[in-house]
Order: structure tokens, then C-alpha cells, then sequence
């Protein structure tokens, strides 16, 4: 797995429960630097460690911590890199999740040996998607909930978000765009830093 996932993992824990939080989990999976490092490779097992690892210590539901982490993907200032990424989807909600189905691409582009789950995105009514999400790694599709739920906010649109669960390799998620315009959304400029 790339250290950007790990670090990424490293990174919310740290924020929203605390430094010692992270070296009690850092701990108890056994990592042999309690810090990652962003650019490097590591083995895939350890990911799905330091997330049970995680979720044991802090008490709380795998699902709900994998979505809480998805939403820190975007909303947090010191991940702008990842909400910059995914705004240049589209103008607007729909046009990012039309551009799902090229983010695994868009990622390599970014950084070579990231390699994220594919995606491909279904429209079955004019305002009902599906979502799947092929990974060997549980979980990505609870990280992707609450990355659509901060994207909805962050381009104004009103959704519901519904894990379907997961058969093999394949998790979905139901989508329902509610209203494309229900808020302001943030500014975002393709020229812009921040």
C-alpha cells in the first residue's frame, strides 16, 4: 500500500483523536516507525491492521471510522491536495461523479505507484447512481461515502449516500442527488493554491 494511504491514516488520528491516540495504535499493530512516510511502499496487510487496530483502541465502528476518514480527505485544510484532485472532476456535482470512473487514472498521473480501487459509476435515473468500487482491501467503499458526502457540501449539492455492502472484490453505494443547488458551495479556482 503507498504511504500517502497510511500516512493519510496517520494523519486523521492524529487530528481528531490526539498523538497519543496514534502511538497507542502504532503500538498495538506493531509498527516498527510510529510515523510514515508518504512517498514510500509498504506492505499491504499493514493498512487493514492499523485500521483494526484503530477502531479497537478508539471504540468506534470500523465503517464509521473509515467514513469519518473519507470526509477529513476533503474537508481538512492540510489535505487540500486531495480536494483539489477531485474538483478537477467537474463544475459541479454530477460532473464529478461522472469523472469517477477516470480517478484511478488521474491518481497515477499525480503519483506513479498510487494505486487506488477502480471505479465505475452507473446512472439508473436522472438523479439515481450506483457506485462500485473494486479493491482486494474492505473498506475503501465507506472512505468513498464520506468523500461524496464532503464533495456534495463542497460543490453545494444535496445527497443521500448508501453503502450496499460488499460481495468479493466489489463494494457499492447508492447515490441520490437530491438538489444540485442546495447551498453555496466553496470557491474553488483551477489556478488557486489553496
Amino acid at each position: 500500500m503507498h504511504g500517502l494511504i497510511n500516512k493519510a491514516v496517520e494523519a486523521f488520528v492524529h487530528d481528531t483523536y490526539g498523538a497519543d491516540a496514534w502511538r497507542n495504535i502504532a503500538c498495538r499493530a506493531e509498527l516498527e516507525d510510529p510515523s510514515f512516510e508518504a512517498m514510500m511502499v509498504y506492505d499491504t496487510v499493514i493498512t487493514p491492521r492499523v485500521v483494526e487496530c484503530a477502531t479497537e483502541a478508539l471504540g468506534v465502528d470500523r465503517g464509521d471510522f473509515l467514513q469519518n476518514l473519507g470526509t477529513y480527505l476533503v474537508s481538512q485544510p492540510s489535505q487540500q491536495a486531495v480536494r483539489r484532485l477531485l474538483r478537477f472532476g467537474g463544475v459541479d456535482f454530477v460532473d464529478f461523479l461522472y469523472s469517477l470512473d477516470d480517478l484511478h487514472d488521474r491518481a497515477r498521473l499525480a503519483v506513479a505507484d498510487l494505486f487506488l480501487p477502480k471505479l465505475e459509476l452507473r446512472e439508473h435515473t436522472l438523479n439515481q447512481f450506483s457506485l462500485t468500487v473494486r479493491s482486494d482491501i474492505d473498506g475503501f467503499g465507506h472512505v468513498l461515502i464520506g468523500l461524496l458526502t464532503a464533495m456534495a457540501d463542497d460543490y453545494g449539492a444535496l445527497v443521500m449516500v448508501e453503502y450496499g455492502g460488499r460481495q468479493g472484490e466489489v463494494e457499492t453505494i447508492a447515490i441520490a442527488l437530491l438538489e444540485t443547488a442546495f447551498a453555496a458551495g466553496n470557491r474553488f479556482e483551477l489556478g488557486a493554491r489553496a
